[in-house]
């Protein structure tokens, strides 16, 4: 059983956690079908794809790195108890290639994930979470949330495998949730530790040619557009000035008169 791009039997494409844009290409790369294992199926019928590594070999190739997700792992041990053996080639993942943007992968905190708010269910512990890491001077690398294969409560209770169609969270609209967050803090008498002029990064499409950053301040990326997904975003610490400097290379005020006044106005 391999998490690798390999020569198997059978190969299963898994990009639940992403957005798996280039599959077709790997069809053609690989002249034969990718068998595309979603969530529910890597999950609930695992013993089913284990028991075909113990006559043939199985490839998955995984977005990003195969053990960003529980589930992979999950595989693994799994093998390991039936006596399959495995391999694992390692691949880029936004957790390393956030370097791109130049801030030190060293200074980086506990990452967050940002969820999709509804009107029932607002969560704030990611905004804790990102307060203690700039407490402590550091960074935070917040995923977006991506829905893939969601159903809506109604067609969940009817058992109805009616999907709702994919959403990606955008950089904006991770911004604009901390924004409401700061607001409900300020109304309840604290001043929180992250403001609208707290340094961020937007990032889009890391790795690919048309890979976006933009650097500023939080309000800044309540605004900024940029385009398909997937998109990450940074909330800063403190910051080495050759980290300034990089940043700098991205501002969304660079187009402008006031050319790093984001970098100019806070820290």
């Amino acid at each position: 059983m391999h998490f690798v791009e390999d020569d198997g039997s059978k190969k299963y494409r898994t990009d639940y956690n992403s957005h798996g844009s280039a599959g077709h290409r790997k069809e053609e790369f690989y002249g034969k079908e990718l068998i595309l294992a979603d969530r529910e199926t890597v999950e609930q019928e695992a013993d089913s794809i284990l028991k075909e590594a113990d006559v043939c070999d199985v490839a998955f190739l995984v977005v990003g790195d195969p053990f960003g997700a529980t589930t992979h792992s999950d595989l693994v041990l799994r093998a390991v108890k039936l006596g399959i053996p495995y391999r694992v080639i390692h691949n880029a993942s936004i957790m390393n290639a956030v370097g791109c943007c130049g801030l030190q992968l060293y200074n980086f905190g506990e990452t967050v994930s940002i969820v999709f708010w509804t009107d029932a269910w607002k969560p704030e512990s990611f905004f804790d979470k990102i307060k203690k890491n700039r407490q402590n001077g550091m960074h935070t690398l917040c995923l977006l949330d991506i829905k893939v294969k969601e159903q809506s409560l109604e067609n969940l209770m009817k058992g109805r495998k009616i999907y709702e169609p994919p959403r990606y969270m955008s950089v904006n609209q991770a911004a604009e949730q901390l924004l409401t967050i700061i607001k409900n803090r300020r109304l309840q008498g604290e001043e929180p530790e992250i403001t609208e002029n707290t340094i961020c990064v937007g990032l889009a499409r890391v790795g690919a040619p048309d890979q976006k950053i933009a650097s500023g301040t939080l309000h800044q990326m309540s605004t900024v557009e940029l385009g398909g997904p997937l998109h990450s975003m940074i909330v800063t610490g403190s910051m080495h000035p050759l980290e300034l400097e990089m940043l700098k290379l991205f501002s969304v005020d660079s187009c402008s008169n006031s050319e790093n006044n984001a970098f100019k106005r806070t820290a």
